[in-house]
């Protein structure tokens, strides 16, 4: 274990922001994990795993550890099921492309999210009608205070709309180390409500798609729509998409009779945030290095040499515009650290 100070974190974050940690330990085993925690006499813990979901203000004058932990194994298996035990350092679309090569459904719908796997329960990861916790069996977890493991159950998680038990009473608490999943072996189960993945089927010709030819359509519809963070600096989705009351939502609709939704039950509804953005005229617009992707309005980028507060300065400009003229409040999905 290599002690290291002041360390770009530039590399480490999708949004290509220039930061810096005081000091910093890629965290390579469990044994790591264990000593770097016993250390006395340096600052506050800093989790840094894929970097994928983070806005960087400031610099770290921080302890960071670099969750680096490699691995897949099998937990279970049976004619029908297989459980995989998965390190949290394994980038997820890689996951997602060994699962495929193996024949193993569950995953496909999550194709091309950035990040590791480690970070996925944090935000129960979704996209195409599929969330983390569909296949989510469970994950093991080190208590930053003590160094002791735990095991989280689906349930303990508690997920919700890109949300579980590690964004808020666990927040700061605990470091995945590793997430169980289970997948199945045969009769997969097929996702393909969402009209952007029908449409690339269909113009594939495509009208029973196995899990291949479903992760292939979801690559490609990301791809058309979402920078990647290797040429373009961005964090994916920036903001949730906003759920609003029934009542809100009929008074939004008399105005903007074309304003699409997703009818959730409970007399809730779900907007998408790219719409909102896109109606107040912020797609595509730049301020300085900082701005809203000309293809899919959710996704805030950087040029080249924004600044983290940059970024959030036009993130707080979104938010604005977008209450001033609809009502609705934008949370941010990305973790802001300020």
């Amino acid at each position: 274990m290599i002690i290291q100070e002041n360390i770009s974190l530039k590399s480490y974050n999708t949004f290509g922001i220039e930061a810096k940690g005081r000091y910093f330990i890629e965290i390579s085993s469990l044994d790591d994990l264990s000593k770097a925690l016993e250390l006395k006499g340096y600052p506050e813990i800093f989790v840094l795993s894929g970097g994928s979901n983070m806005l960087l203000t400031r610099d770290l004058e921080r302890l960071v550890l670099f969750i680096n932990l490699k691995g897949i194994s099998v937990s279970e298996e049976n004619d029908s099921e297989i459980v995989l035990q998965v390190m949290a350092g394994e980038n997820w679309h890689d996951l997602v492309l060994w699962t495929l090569d193996k024949g193993y459904g569950g995953l496909q719908n999550l194709a091309l999210i950035p990040g590791n796997t480690g970070t996925a329960p944090i935000q129960n990861i979704g996209a195409y009608g599929v969330e983390l916790k569909d296949v989510f069996e469970g994950c093991e977890a080190v208590d930053i205070r003590t160094g002791k493991r735990q095991y989280f159950s689906r349930e303990q998680c508690r997920f919700g709309y890109r949300d579980s038990f590690f964004k808020r009473e666990g927040k700061g608490k605990f470091i995945i180390t590793s997430v169980d999943l289970r997948l199945s072996k045969k009769n997969h189960k097929i996702n393909i409500e969402y009209a952007p993945l029908k449409a690339e089927l269909s113009k594939k010709g495509i009208q029973t798609p196995d899990i291949v030819d479903i992760a292939d359509a979801v690559i490609a519809v990301r791809s058309s729509k979402l920078p990647d963070p290797g040429e373009l600096g961005n964090s994916g989705s920036f903001f949730k998409n906003p759920v609003i009351h029934e009542d809100q939502f009929q008074i939004i609709k008399d105005r903007f009779p074309e304003i699409p939704s997703y009818d959730l039950g409970n007399h809730n509804y779900k907007i998408p945030a790219a719409w909102l953005i896109d109606q107040c005229g912020l797609k595509g617009k730049r301020f300085g290095d900082a701005g809203v992707h000309k293809n899919q309005a959710l996704v805030l980028v950087n040029y080249g040499s924004a600044s983290g507060t940059d970024i959030l300065n036009l993130a707080r400009r979104v938010q604005s515009e977008v209450k001033e003229k609809f009502g609705i409040s934008l949370e941010p999905e990305v973790n802001i650290i300020s």
